[in-house]
């Protein structure tokens, strides 16, 4: 297949590329997918030097499809990395190697859009927390923060903890109830009470 493909284009230069252009950059397109196809094999036969190798040359692409998505170039790092390691537990799975860099690129933009529905989550939720029915998008001050961050501090634990995860984690209900091991309709009663609770702390402050 890698012959064929040199070929036709060897073809294409004699005939409106007499200096070969296109045959050399057909060639090298197609020794970067058989070299990145190489790596893939050895690493998910274990091998740490190759799977190093695949890190480098991968690294910076992932980087910048994250940063694509979260316009943070800080943020666009931290998704790579944890991208890398959704790699790593799931590379011996991906049955052909040649679908790595859509497979890869994938996996970072998952998490990408995960990290900014969270982020997302989490500044309605400060920007609505003195709003009566919670569910206004009032402008995100600086004030209100540290008042919620206090409130926060002073509630009981697990009240304060649930309102983190929902609000601050962008976590679901049902990730919620999973991680607590509770039902759904249990953790919604929990949070019903524990947003008064913090209602009440905000009104005192």
């Amino acid at each position: 297949m890698n012959g064929r493909t040199i070929v036709v284009a060897e073809r294409r230069g004699r005939a409106g590329d007499p200096e070969g252009v296109v045959a050399e950059r057909e060639s090298e397109r197609t020794s970067d997918v058989v070299v990145d196809e190489y790596l893939v094999v050895r690493s998910q036969l274990g091998d740490a030097e190759a799977f190093g190798l695949l890190v480098r040359r991968w690294q910076d692409r992932m980087v910048r499809h994250a940063f694509r998505i979260t316009d943070d170039a800080e943020v666009a790092k931290d998704v790579a990395q944890e991208s890398w390691v959704a790699v790593v537990r799931g590379l011996r799975s991906l049955r052909d190697p040649a679908r790595f860099p859509a497979w890869a690129l994938r996996i970072v933009a998952n998490k990408s859009r995960d990290w900014v529905r969270r982020e997302g989550a989490r500044r309605r939720a400060l920007g609505r927390v003195d709003s009566d029915d919670w569910s206004s998008a009032a402008p995100l001050r600086t004030d209100a923060v540290v008042r919620v961050r206090a409130a926060l501090a002073e509630l009981e634990p697990g009240r304060g903890i649930l309102l983190r995860r929902f609000y601050l984690e962008g976590k679901s209900i049902a990730e919620i109830a999973e991680a607590m091991g509770i039902p759904e309709g249990t953790v919604k009663s929990r949070l019903f009470h524990a947003r008064d609770a913090l209602r009440a702390r905000l009104e005192e402050t």
